[in-house]
């Protein structure tokens, strides 16, 4: 496939230039690239031409919650919002602990098509809170864990694990909250959970990655930590960019105006690694009911430009580290960079076009997102996975 005629844009800088895609990968980046004899064309019509985003943080609940989002339609779903790539948590019916929980959705996605996934392991066995000695068993296939969805509630069990972690190269994702206090003090609850985790870390030597920050003391500690030289990355949610005061149920939930302002700084200071979706689906009767969590790979492109890079001023260069070059790296992911050699996977995006957000025409099985009806500046246009279109608007 040949893309011409587009402002290429990546962590790296912009270039106005054409890119030519063969056998699923970059193979050249210029002007008038000399390209076989009836090659694909993509024409970009000026637009801005990104590397496609990787989502580190979503749930798919396949297998055991198919009513809520299943491999297919989170695949669509995440196509639709200019990703190819996810990161599913462990948190499906049986939790994922072994290797096969992770080939059975790593070989449906492949099935799909659409995206690249990786499956997350939980940090102790079926989130029995105690047992560790499964994540002795992972292969090289699994680059994190994660208890996503609670917190490990015992230290001595998460720096066993953490242990574990360092000695085959995989990442600890970090659900911050101390369960026993989030139920009547949730920012106490993540701020506790954050620094006992970065202390863990600095002992252990392990990469520690935080999901979802939401607070202020919890960034610090973060931005402390990685002054001292503990091996820490994080990531935030477009909707803790985004919300103040919101009453929408989230876990963590939304935050303080003060809180939302210190995100937004922490991502143009790069003290942010990535940004996560947390893409949470529900069905109508349990969102009803109270479960926490949001939709959001559909949405997350658009808001997140409005936000940081309209309102203020962050470089699209670095929305785009935060979106794909870091997020793939932590997963270990040949994505990330319009550069030769790199996976052939894009996101056409119009800078200034307005993005209506429609909860009826998304392409998640769940509908649950605080952002219907809501316009932002910058829409995902085309979703290009190794060479081959899998996601154009003009087919809406």
């Amino acid at each position: 496939m040949l893309v011409k005629n587009g402002v290429l844009c990546d962590a790296n800088g912009r270039l106005r230039a054409d890119l030519y895609i063969r056998g699923g990968l970059i193979e050249a980046v210029g002007r008038e690239l000399a390209v076989p004899a009836g090659c694909p064309v993509l024409d970009a019509g000026g637009k801005t031409v990104l590397p496609a985003f990787v989502d580190l943080h979503c749930h798919f609940r396949d297998p055991g919650y198919t009513q809520k989002e299943d491999i297919a339609t989170g695949s669509r779903a995440a196509a639709a919002g200019g990703y190819t790539a996810v990161n599913c948590m462990a948190n499906t019916d049986p939790v994922c602990s072994s290797m096969e929980g992770v080939r059975y959705a790593v070989e449906r996605a492949r099935a799909m098509g659409l995206v690249d996934l990786h499956q997350c392991v939980s940090v102790t066995e079926h989130f029995d809170g105690e047992t560790t000695e499964h994540l002795k068993a992972l292969t090289d296939e699994v680059r994190c864990i994660s208890e996503d969805g609670r917190g490990v509630a015992r230290a001595a069990v998460m720096e066993r694990a953490m242990r574990i972690a360092r000695e085959k190269g995989m990442a600890v994702l970090s659900h911050a909250e101390e369960m026993e206090i989030s139920p009547y003090d949730y920012r106490l609850a993540e701020n506790l959970a954050t620094v006992r985790d970065i202390a863990l870390a600095a002992h252990t030597g392990a990469h520690l990655h935080l999901c979802h920050v939401s607070t202020r003391e919890a960034m610090a500690a973060i931005a402390a930590a990685k002054g001292a030289g503990v091996w820490v990355t994080c990531e935030v949610a477009p909707h803790h960019l985004y919300f103040k005061d919101s009453g929408y149920r989230v876990n963590p939930p939304i935050r303080q105006g003060a809180d939302v302002e210190a995100l937004i700084q922490a991502c143009l200071k790069g003290e942010v690694d990535a940004i996560a979706t947390d893409h949470a689906p529900h069905t109508e009767a349990d969102k009803a009911a109270g479960s926490p969590g949001m939709v959001g790979l559909e949405t997350a492109f658009s808001v997140c430009h409005t936000v940081l890079c309209r309102e203020n001023g962050l470089p699209l260069e670095a929305l785009s580290r935060m979106m794909s070059q870091a997020p793939a790296r932590l997963l270990g992911m040949n994505k990330g960079l319009l550069r030769p050699g790199f996976d052939g996977d894009l996101a056409l995006v119009d800078e200034a076009a307005p993005h209506r957000v429609e909860a009826a025409k998304l392409h998640s099985k769940s509908k649950n997102t605080p952002f219907d009806g809501k316009t932002f500046t910058g829409r995902v246009e085309c979703t290009v996975k190794a060479g081959r279109v899998t996601y154009t608007r003009d087919e809406e």
